[in-house]
C-alpha cells in the first residue's frame, strides 16, 4: 500500500521541479491532507487465491506432517 501511495504522490504532486525543501514539505502536506479528506482507499483485486496460483514458488505447500 505504501508503494501505491508513493506512486500517487509522485504522479499527482512531484512531477515538476520544486525549488526548496520548505515548498516540498508544504506541497506534500497539502497533498496528504487532500488524500485523507477524500478517504482514499486501495481497491485490492488480487486475491489470496490468485496470489497462490501466480506466485506458487513463494507460497510453499505444507504437508500434513508439518514439512514443506
Amino acid at each position: 500500500m505504501a508503494e501505491i501511495e508513493l506512486s500517487h504522490l509522485s504522479r499527482q504532486c512531484l512531477e515538476r521541479r520544486i525549488p526548496d525543501p520548505q515548498t516540498l514539505a508544504q506541497e506534500v502536506a497539502e497533498w496528504n491532507r487532500q488524500r485523507n479528506q477524500e478517504k482514499a482507499i486501495v481497491d485490492w483485486q488480487f486475491t489470496n487465491s490468485d496470489a497462490r496460483i501466480k506466485l506458487k514458488k513463494l507460497y510453499p505447500v505444507i504437508k500434513s506432517d508439518g514439512r514443506t
